[in-house]
C-alpha cells in the first residue's frame, strides 16, 4: 500500500461529527482488486451503530432545517473547491480501492466536484410554485420541504459518484443522511466524510456506517426515524427494499443496473461505433450499470464489425489502472471473476460462439489481482441468457438485425431499460429511436456510458421505481411538496363552494 496516500490502518464510522468504533468491535479486510494486497480495515457495524447515526442525524436535521438554503449550499461550494484541490489524490485512492483505471477515476471524482457546485446552485432556487386562487383575496403556492433523515446505500462500482448524487442534494435540500457505503470500497466514503468535516458541515447532518447489507442496510430499512431509502445496486436486493419500504409507507428510489445495447445501422460511422462500443463496454472492465453488453448491428456489416472489434480489442492494455497505459483494470473481487466466468460457459452451451477472450487471466502478474479477458460473443440470438441477463463485467454480445424496428423490439424486450445507444447517420431513425427506445437513457452516435450531472440518471423496468438520481429530479427524492394558502380577505372562504 502506498502509505503516501493512504495512512490509516483501520477506518471508524463517523457518527456526530466524531470517529468511532463499531459497537461490534469487528472488521474486515479491503483489498485491492489489482494484486489483492490490503489497504485497511473496514469496520463490520450493526443495528446499534444505524441507531446511534440516526438519532444523530434526526437531532442535526431539525437545526439544519432551520439553516437558511443559501446558506446550506454555501457548505456544498467549499465541499466541491476541497475535491477539486484533492482531485488526484481522491483518483487515486479510488483505482487503489475499486480498481478502475486512473483516467476514469478522475473522470469518477470530477462528476462529483460537478454535482457539488450543481447543488450548491440549488440552495438559491429549490424553486415551488406560486398560482392564482381561485378566491378573492387568497393566495396560493406550494415549496419543497426537507423529508428529514435519509438513508443511502451505495454500491461499490462508484463510490464517490453515486455518493454525491444522493447526499449533495440531500443536504442541500435540509435534509441529515445516514450512508452505508460498500464494503469494498470504503476510502471514498471516508475521504469525502471528512472533506464535510473540514467544509464546515454541522456534526450529525452526514453520518456514516460501514458494514454489510445484512448489518446495516437492513437497519437502516427498519430504522421508523429513516423517512427515505436511496439505493444503486443489484436488482433482487433492490426488490427486497422496496418491499420492506411500502410496508412501512418509506419513501424509496431504486436504481438497479441495466442490459445497455448499441444499435449500430447500415449507415453508421463504423470507426466511431467500433470506439463507442470499445469504451462503454470494457471501460471499468464492463462493471458499470450503463455498460454495453448487448450491440444490435445490422447484418450487411456483421463481418466489418467483428474484424473491427477484434482488431481493437488485441491493443487494450490490461493490469493496474495506477499505470497511466493501462485501459481495462481489474474484476472487483473472485465472486464478480466467477459470475462472469458461469456466463460464458452459458453463452456457449446456448450456441453463441466466442470469438474472443472467456477467461480469467490467471498467469504471470495477472495472478495477484481478478482479472478477466476482454470477451466478444457473436451469433447472439435475443432470447439466450447472456442476451437478456446482466454480467457486468468485459462481455459483449453482437446480435444481428435487418432494420431499426427489429433492433427497437430487441432491445424493449429485456428486464431492463437503463441506456441504450444508436449509431446513424439518418436523421429519421435518430428521433424514431429516441422515440421508441424504451431507456431513461438514450445516446445518438456515442456508447451507453457517460451520463452529465445535469440530467436525470436512472431508468424504465427493473432498472428502477420511477425516481431520478442526479439533475432536478434528484430534489424530488429528497424534498416533499407542500401546499400553503393564505387568505387575507377576513372571512370564512369555503374553496370551490364558494365559487361563483
Amino acid at each position: 500500500m502506498n502509505q503516501k496516500l493512504m495512512k490509516q490502518e483501520k477506518l471508524l464510522n463517523f457518527i456526530n461529527g466524531e470517529w468511532v468504533e463499531p459497537s461490534t468491535e469487528k472488521f474486515t479486510a479491503v483489498k485491492n482488486p489489482a494484486n489483492k494486497e490490503t489497504l485497511v480495515q473496514v469496520p463490520l457495524s450493526n443495528k446499534e451503530d444505524v441507531e446511534s447515526a440516526t438519532e444523530s442525524a434526526k437531532k442535526a436535521q431539525k437545526r439544519w432545517a432551520l439553516v437558511p438554503a443559501p446558506q446550506r449550499a454555501e457548505v456544498l461550494y467549499r465541499v466541491g473547491l476541497i475535491m477539486k484541490d484533492r482531485k488526484e489524490h481522491l483518483a487515486q485512492l479510488l483505482t487503489m480501492e475499486n480498481g478502475k483505471v486512473i483516467e476514469e477515476a478522475r473522470g469518477e471524482v470530477q462528476e462529483g466536484i460537478d454535482m457539488a457546485f450543481y447543488m450548491a446552485g440549488e440552495g438559491r432556487r429549490l424553486f415551488g410554485q406560486t398560482t392564482p386562487s381561485e378566491l378573492k383575496d387568497k393566495f396560493a403556492m406550494s415549496v419543497r420541504a426537507p423529508v428529514g433523515v435519509v438513508g443511502i446505500i451505495t454500491p461499490w462500482n462508484f463510490p464517490i459518484a453515486i455518493a454525491t448524487w444522493k447526499s449533495f442534494p440531500a443536504i442541500v435540500a435540509g435534509n441529515a443522511v445516514v450512508w452505508k457505503p460498500a464494503t469494498e470500497t470504503p476510502i471514498m466514503a471516508f475521504e469525502l466524510a471528512k472533506i464535510f468535516e473540514e467544509a464546515g458541515l454541522p456534526n450529525g447532518v452526514i453520518n456514516v456506517v460501514f458494514g454489510s447489507g445484512s448489518g446495516v442496510g437492513e437497519a437502516m430499512i427498519e430504522q421508523d426515524d429513516i423517512r427515505v431509502i436511496s439505493f444503486t445496486g443489484s436488482n433482487n436486493v433492490g426488490r427486497r427494499i422496496a418491499s420492506k419500504c411500502g410496508e412501512k409507507l418509506k419513501k424509496v428510489s431504486l436504481e438497479m443496473g441495466g442490459k445497455n445495447a448499441v444499435i449500430v445501422m447500415d449507415d453508421a460511422d463504423l470507426t466511431l461505433a467500433v470506439e463507442g462500443i470499445l469504451w462503454s463496454a470494457f471501460g471499468t472492465s464492463g462493471q458499470r450499470c450503463t455498460a454495453c453488453s448487448r450491440v444490435m448491428v445490422h447484418e450487411s456489416l456483421k463481418n466489418q464489425l467483428e474484424e473491427r472489434l477484434l482488431n481493437e480489442m488485441a491493443k487494450l492494455s490490461i493490469g493496474n489502472g495506477l499505470d497511466e497505459s493501462i485501459k481495462v483494470g481489474p474484476i472487483i473481487n473472485q465472486g464478480g471473476l466467477d459470475k462472469i466466468k458461469s456466463y460464458i460457459q452459458i453463452g456457449r452451451n446456448e450456441g453463441a460462439k466466442l470469438l474472443a477472450g472467456g477467461y480469467i487471466m490467471e498467469n504471470g502478474a495477472f495472478a495477484k489481482g481478478h482479472y478477466f479477458a476482454p470477451t466478444l460473443f457473436t451469433d447472439v440470438s435475443p432470447d439466450m441468457r447472456i442476451a437478456k441477463e446482466e454480467i457486468f463485467g468485459p462481455v459483449v454480445s453482437l446480435i444481428p438485425i435487418k432494420s431499426l424496428e427489429e433492433a427497437i423490439e430487441i432491445n424493449n424486450s429485456v428486464e431492463y431499460g437503463l441506456s441504450s445507444s444508436i449509431f446513424t447517420r439518418d436523421v429519421n431513425k435518430v428521433f424514431q429511436a429516441q422515440r421508441d427506445l424504451d431507456t431513461g437513457i438514450v445516446y445518438v452516435n456515442a456508447g451507453t456510458t457517460g451520463a452529465e450531472i445535469h440530467l436525470p440518471f436512472g431508468g424504465t423496468k427493473g432498472t428502477g421505481n420511477g425516481h431520478r438520481d442526479s439533475g432536478l429530479a434528484a430534489l424530488d427524492v429528497f424534498t416533499e411538496w407542500k401546499s400553503i394558502y393564505v387568505d387575507f380577505s377576513g372571512k370564512l372562504q369555503r374553496a370551490q363552494i364558494d365559487v361563483e
